[in-house]
C-alpha cells in the first residue's frame, strides 16, 4: 500500500518507524520546516524529518496548503492512505479526500473528551482513571472524525504525562499498522456527541502552583505538567520546578507549609510530597539530594 506519513515531534516516531518497517511503501513524509533552535540558533530538523532523511524517504515541508501547488504535489503523489500523527497543521478537504483512503489520525484520548492540542496531559490533568488511543478518520472538524479502531487504557496511579505520551505512542503505532493492514474490514463509528472536552494547548501561566488547591490537584497537575512545561513553584527568589510527586494524609499546618525535612507541603485538605525537582539552572535531582543544596527548612511558607 502507498502511503503518506505527516509526523512532526517524538510522539510520530514510533509509528514512522513500523511503517518503514513493514510491506507498504512510504512515497513522502510530510513534516514541519526545520526551526532555530538552542544557543546558536541553528535551524533543527524535527525527529521525523531526520529518520526519513536517514531512509531514503522523500521529505515535504510545506508551510500550508493553501498554495495550489502544494495541494497539487500531495494529490500527485497518488497515495492509497495518510496517516496523521502530530503533525502540527490544518488539513484542508482536498488533503483529505486525494488518498483512496482518506487521512487516518493517530490520537490519544477517550474521543470525544479531549479533543484538540494537549490530550495527554489534559487526561492526567483531569485525573482521568482511563483513556484511549484511537484511530480515526479525519475531516475538516477538530478532532470529530469517525473512529476506526480505539484501544482503551487503564492509567496506572501516579503516572506522569511523559509515561503516557510514550505508551499512547507506541500503541498508537501498533493500532496504526493493524488499521492499514485492515481498512477495508474496518467499520467506522460516529463519536458521541455527550461529553466533548477540548484539551487546549497548555499555558505556561498554568504551571504555578496553587497550594490552596485539594492535593489531588495540586498532584495531577504535577504529573500532568512533567516534563514540560513543569509544575513550579518559588522560593529564596528562585524557579523551582517539580517533575513528581505523591499524595500524603497529613492534614496539619497552614496551606502553602513545608511540613518536614522530606519537602511535604500542606494543601488544602491535606499534604504532597515533592519527589523530583529542579531549580533553575541546574540538573533534576531526587528531593534528597535537591533539599542538600537548596534547603527548604520545616515551617517555612511557600506562596
Amino acid at each position: 500500500m502507498k502511503i503518506i506519513f505527516m509526523g512532526t515531534p517524538g510522539f510520530a516516531v514510533p509509528c514512522l518507524q513500523k511503517l518503514i518497517d513493514s510491506k507498504h511503501d512510504i512515497v513522502a513524509v510530510y513534516t514541519q520546516s526545520p526551526k532555530p533552535a538552542k544557543r546558536g540558533m541553528k535551524e533543527q530538523k524535527s525527529p521525523i524529518h531526520i529518520i526519513a532523511l536517514e531512509n531514503n524517504i522523500k521529505v515535504i515541508t510545506p508551510k500550508n496548503f493553501s498554495n495550489d501547488k502544494n495541494l497539487e504535489e500531495f494529490k500527485s503523489l497518488k497515495a492509497d492512505v495518510a496517516i496523521v500523527a502530530a503533525y502540527g497543521q490544518i488539513l484542508p478537504q482536498g488533503v483529505l479526500n486525494s488518498p483512496k483512503y482518506g487521512c487516518l489520525n493517530i490520537h490519544p484520548s477517550a474521543l470525544p473528551r479531549w479533543r484538540g492540542a494537549a490530550p495527554i496531559q489534559r487526561t492526567i490533568m483531569a485525573g482521568d482513571k482511563t483513556t484511549q488511543i484511537c484511530i480515526m478518520q479525519m475531516d475538516t472538524g477538530l478532532d470529530t472524525g469517525d473512529i476506526l479502531l480505539s484501544e482503551d487504557y487503564i492509567i496506572p496511579p501516579g503516572t506522569t504525562a511523559d509515561q503516557l505520551h510514550d505508551y499512547c505512542s507506541y500503541k498508537g503505532a501498533e493500532l496504526a499498522l493493524y488499521a492499514i493492514d485492515n481498512l477495508d474490514n474496518l467499520e467506522p463509528k460516529k463519536q458521541s456527541s455527550l461529553g466533548v472536552t477540548y484539551a487546549k494547548k497548555i499555558d505556561k501561566n498554568e504551571a504555578r502552583i496553587n497550594w490552596a488547591e485539594s492535593t489531588i490537584n495540586v498532584c495531577n497537575k504535577i504529573l500532568g505538567l512533567s516534563p514540560y512545561p513543569g509544575a513550579f513553584f518559588e522560593y529564596d527568589n528562585n524557579r523551582i520546578k517539580i517533575f513528581n510527586a505523591k499524595i500524603t494524609h497529613n492534614s496539619k499546618g497552614e496551606i502553602g507549609e513545608v511540613m518536614d525535612n522530606n519537602l511535604t507541603i500542606k494543601c488544602a485538605d491535606q499534604s504532597v510530597q515533592l519527589l523530583t525537582l529542579q531549580k533553575s539552572g541546574k540538573r533534576i535531582m531526587n528531593a534528597d539530594k535537591f533539599i542538600k543544596g537548596t534547603p527548604i527548612p520545616p515551617g517555612t511558607i511557600l506562596p
